[in-house]
């Protein structure tokens, strides 16, 4: 119609159709041995969370996966070296497939898996999800970041343990989407250091909500939830600097119990508090590990480090992803294998034997 003004997808390119999550999960179907391993596992990471199981909780792994080659080889690893130290320490493997940008940059596997700025989003939930179950049938844990709230209908029910990220901590739409999420979840402290914020989403997501969502057919949905029970906070930093030292710890202590809820706290290695510097991660690591075993505090329930096959990291050029190196991070710095095993086996000796109840799954 002539003169007719267009106010609607003015700045959109395209949209295309994306398969329900539901057409996934036919395609690439959980076996119930997964299943219950899956389960298992969040149940493991809930009654260290509780307090019902001393073992130390570790989240290592990659920061993100770009390389499921690589990432298949990491997880080989981690998953006979965890069965090793399984009656001290429970090690979950960090499996990241988004990346929140605080401007711009590669957005993670399931955005961009041809590393190529092509955004081919259905081989990227694909291969995610394919990646989950081959960690799944070897018995390995799996730890993710959930960016967008419509991921999780893709590939949530192959993660024992979930993230809400520093720039996410404080966002509604976030907390609300904790609450009906079916494993235990992680808030981290905001970028700007505020611990607060963190404990706020602890709160929220602890609470019943009803949202927009999309339900398993892909369609867009009203999702009420029971609120999860299984939250807490991650320490990692922020731009005052770290907040992994005793008084830090103590504050966020402090501010949980204020707040009603239980006072465990997980200690994000990296980030803010190596102060970006992956060489750093190894003196948080052990100072954590010295406030819970010297220390007594056991309101540290665990430690997350960011650990490749190989250490530092490199710069993505889209152009040409072949050149990229082998088992090398692209987004942030990460300490190497020799160094996780010793960090960790440092950690294992330390930790010595721990009390748990009959009721722990194995």
């Amino acid at each position: 119609m002539a003169g007719t003004v267009k106010v609607q997808d003015v700045n959109v390119q395209r949209i295309d159709p994306l398969p329900s999550p539901k057409e996934f999960q036919q395609r690439l179907p959980i076996t119930p041995a997964i299943a219950q391993r899956v389960s298992g596992g969040r149940e493991e990471i809930a009654r260290i969370l509780r307090g019902e199981d001393q073992r130390f909780l570790v989240f290592a792994g990659p920061c993100s996966i770009h390389d499921t080659r690589a990432g298949m080889e990491y997880a080989q690893r981690i998953h006979e070296l965890a069965g090793q130290m399984k009656d001290r320490m429970l090690i979950v493997m960090r499996v990241y497939f988004e990346k929140p940008r605080t401007t711009v940059g590669w957005k993670g596997l399931v955005y961009d898996p041809h590393l190529n700025g092509s955004f081919d989003i259905p081989t990227g939930l694909h291969t995610a999800r394919e990646f989950l179950l081959r960690l799944g049938r070897m018995g390995v844990l799996a730890a993710t970041e959930f960016v967008d709230p419509i991921t999780p209908q893709y590939i949530a029910d192959l993660v024992s343990w979930g993230a809400i990220g520093a720039r996410t901590s404080e966002s509604q739409t976030h907390r609300e989407m904790a609450s009906g999420l079916s494993m235990p979840v992680g808030f981290k402290n905001g970028t700007g250091g505020s611990i607060q914020l963190a404990v706020d989403g602890v709160v929220t997501a602890q609470a019943v909500h009803g949202f927009l969502g999309v339900d398993q057919d892909g369609r867009a949905a009203i999702v009420v939830t029971k609120g999860n029970p299984n939250c807490h906070i991650v320490l990692r930093g922020g731009s005052p600097g770290p907040n992994y030292h005793a008084t830090a710890v103590a504050d966020a202590i402090k501010r949980l119990n204020a707040a009603g809820v239980s006072p465990q706290v997980v200690i994000d290695c990296s980030h803010a508090n190596c102060n970006r510097d992956y060489k750093l991660q190894a003196v948080a690591f052990r100072d954590v590990l010295k406030q819970r075993i010297e220390g007594g505090n056991k309101s540290i329930v665990g430690a997350m480090l960011e650990s490749h096959l190989f250490a530092g990291k490199q710069t993505l050029n889209e152009k040409d992803p072949s050149a990229l190196k082998y088992g090398v991070s692209i987004t942030d710095p990460c300490i190497d294998w020799d160094e996780t095993v010793s960090l960790l086996s440092e950690a294992y000796a330390a930790l010595g034997v721990p009390q748990r109840t009959a009721a722990t799954v194995n």
